[in-house]
């Protein structure tokens, strides 16, 4: 299932609240790691709202704006979803994972404090 087809247009992140921000960074995640799976390990539901826990694992294939040059590494790492449901489809959407596990596995610098 493609995520434009399972979320609304207008879906949002915390890190940005624009309508629709989110594809634009999960495109940027797809095409940086390539390929990527995701394995859902565990999922709670409540009302409109779910928590999926999951183990995502790839290549760093292509370009991302954290690492312009890819390693062509691999990576396997823990995520947390917490996403809203409104009339079946995802309206909102937050993640936490592991990026200090995952920028170690790649070989990225950690970004320094500005």
């Amino acid at each position: 299932m493609r995520i434009d087809s399972a979320a609304m247009p207008s879906l949002s992140t915390r890190a940005s609240a624009e309508p629709g921000a989110a594809f634009d960074a999960i495109a940027q995640q797809l095409d940086a790691f390539d390929p990527m799976h995701m394995k859902v390990e565990e999922m709670i539901a409540e009302g409109d709202r779910v928590a999926v826990r999951l183990t995502m694992s790839g290549v760093n294939s292509g370009a991302h704006p954290r690492m312009p040059e890819p390693t062509h590494r691999e990576f396997t790492v823990e995520a947390i979803f917490l996403v809203t449901l409104r009339d079946g489809r995802i309206a909102e959407m937050r993640a936490v994972s592991d990026r200090l596990g995952l920028f170690l596995q790649l070989g990225w610098d950690w970004p320094q404090a500005g």
